[in-house]
């Protein structure tokens, strides 16, 4: 299982105690550190949609200029965005055998832990 995220990042220090604390072995991805892999975003997109996956709510979107933010109108331009802007993809991305969650949910992610979804 992998973890995609960011480091310092408040909802991923809370998705990384949650996995801990639970004992489910992972291995964290820091897009900061280790990129991003286009491919595992494009296929988490696919299934969340990319309305989904763009953090419109963090500092980072907040940022960008006017101009850069009403060219995001659909797929290609939020991948090409997300990929030179990692701080804009929703955190964290979990890649599991059985499941992909996007963000940080306690009351989904236990629900997840209990039926065996984190193997």
């Amino acid at each position: 299982m992998i973890v995609y995220g960011i480091k310092n990042c408040d909802t991923v220090k809370k998705a990384r105690a949650f996995l801990d604390a639970a004992g489910v072995a992972y291995r964290f991805h820091d897009y900061k550190k280790d990129g991003v892999d286009p491919e595992v975003l494009r296929q988490v997109t696919e299934t969340f949609g990319w309305e989904q996956v763009l953090n419109r709510r963090g500092t980072t979107w907040r940022k960008l200029p006017e101009e850069e933010q009403a060219g995001v109108r659909d797929a290609a331009s939020a991948l090409a965005l997300m990929l030179a802007q990692p701080s804009v993809i929703k955190r964290p991305i979990v890649v599991a055998a059985r499941r992909t969650l996007l963000g940080f949910d306690p009351v989904s992610w236990e629900t997840a832990l209990e039926m065996g979804e984190f193997a």
